[in-house]
């Protein structure tokens, strides 16, 4: 039964906005990937940016907190409100349309609740390339995926979610809708206020629509696993291919032998490339303009990285269902840890030189805690690296939640003293709030509260994330 505060305002926005959908029954918006967290609140899902703009001055006129809600992928409780009074979530489900499609001048415009992967789609049907791309790209949405600058497997070409952005349209915490949706390279009007909202968790505002940068395809793909000797031949491999490819190198990707081994036990099924199974792989994946082969080049790449003692083993993708088959075994790793479970994982980066020695000094601190499984993958193109502890076979997360703290605080602290970040493109959500007052510097946590406070004074905008 709700309560006549809640009834009130339900009634209130029904009368300003007559398309208003209102969820009541809204369970499933309140659950995180990792079954973590339960969330509370009423869902609401707007038709448009006028609507959303009138449920924002409502709420700041009654100073009721809002939660945007976007595709729900997030995975530090971004989109989850657990204590406080019950928030109004606001979700962009059906703000869904991609608006334009500039094929010309390499721009698509799309509403924030619009899909990934049906963005991804009409970029392909013009022609085009919008390269960012993750595992939740069948669900998240790009208004999410702007405002915690989401990251994935192409950032090593193309940068983050950031990077692909040219101007926004936002709803503020009072109401107003600023209507930035750029198509242009060069503005040099002012401050740059994209670049403020991308990365802000719906802390300061919400992205109701984007202009995206998009991006010629490559006329020649190409992807290969290698098994390499240890991470630092792996760094070595990744250097030898930017000085063979540039930019052509698209992605590159570390899997550790747990990954695989957790496929092994728990599935998905997924096709292993190399038998045996190497302790480290790595995962290459090209895109040429000119006419070249792609399956030439990483063969030439491969006798290279041989001849040097970079790798011992290696297999080239024949055909575009091999290359899919290849990053199958990469997107499937998540998928299998969640059926483990982990203790506690991890989303970090450090400079890509470090790489070898944080692996070293990070699995010798975890032995000193006890005994786990370590499934270390990722990004290592970008530095970026899914650092994930679990338990022992026979034993559960259960077993271990009161080691989780000092596993995390472990992880972290070795991070932060090898000068990486704590979050490298998860965000900071309400999971890691205390590690942003931890290892933050202070100063740019006072401008952050200020900036915080000048735009949503009243504090409605996502309550308790990023900044507690």
């Amino acid at each position: 039964m709700l309560n006549p505060a809640t009834q009130e305002t339900i009634a209130a926005l029904r009368a300003a906005c007559p398309d208003l959908v209102i969820r009541e029954e809204s369970a499933a918006y309140l659950e995180e990937p990792r079954g973590r967290w339960s969330g509370k609140g009423i869902v609401l899902a707007p038709a448009s940016t006028a609507e959303v703009a009138r449920i924002m001055t409502h709420a700041h006129a009654h100073r009721i907190g809002v939660v945007p809600y976007g595709g729900g992928t997030g995975l530090v409780g971004g989109q989850i409100m657990t204590d406080g009074p019950a928030p109004l979530i606001l979700s962009l489900e059906r703000m869904n349309a991609v608006r334009a499609v500039h094929a010309d001048e390499n721009v698509l415009v799309a509403e924030g609740g619009a899909i990934l992967a049906d963005i991804q789609k009409a970029a392909e049907e013009a022609g085009r390339l919008f390269p960012l791309s993750l595992a939740s790209e069948g669900s998240a949405r790009i208004g999410g995926l702007l405002a915690t600058n989401a990251g994935g497997v192409n950032v090593l070409r193309y940068g983050n979610a950031r990077a692909q952005c040219l101007g926004l349209e936002v709803v503020t915490a009072e109401g107003e809708v600023w209507s930035g949706l750029s198509r242009l390279r060069k503005d040099n009007t002012g401050y740059d206020l994209r670049d403020l909202f991308i990365g802000s968790e719906g802390t300061l505002g919400i992205i109701t629509a984007a202009s995206l940068r998009l991006m010629p395809r490559p006329r020649e793909t190409g992807a290969a696993i290698f098994a390499v000797e240890s991470p630092e031949a792996a760094i070595r491999l990744l250097s030898l291919a930017q000085e063979r490819f540039g930019e052509a190198v698209s992605a590159f990707e570390l899997i550790g032998r747990q990954g695989p081994d957790f496929l092994a036990e728990v599935g998905p099924e997924t096709r292993m490339p190399l038998d045996p199974v190497p302790d480290w792989m790595v995962l290459i994946d090209l895109g040429l303009s000119g006419e070249s082969r792609a399956e030439e080049a990483l063969a030439a790449l491969f006798e290279a990285a041989l001849e040097a003692g970079l790798v011992h083993d290696g297999v080239l993708a024949s055909s575009e269902a091999q290359r899919a088959e290849f990053w199958a075994l990469r997107e499937n790793i998540p998928a299998a840890n969640r059926r483990i479970g982990s203790i506690s994982s991890h989303d970090i980066s450090v400079p890509i030189g470090a790489i070898p020695d944080f692996i070293d000094k990070g699995g010798a601190a975890l032995a000193e805690l006890g005994a786990f499984r370590i499934n270390c993958f990722g990004h290592l193109g970008d530095g970026n690296l899914h650092y994930n502890v679990f338990p022992m076979p026979g034993k559960t997360r259960a077993d271990h939640e009161g080691d989780r703290e000092a596993i995390k605080r472990t992880v972290h602290d070795l991070t932060h003293s090898m000068g990486g970040s704590v979050s490298a493109e998860h965000g900071i959500g309400r999971l890691k709030t205390g590690d942003l007052r931890r290892y933050g510097d202070p100063v740019k946590l006072a401008l952050m509260r200020r900036i915080k406070d000048a735009l949503d004074p009243h504090g409605i905008l996502n309550p308790g994330a990023v900044l507690d």
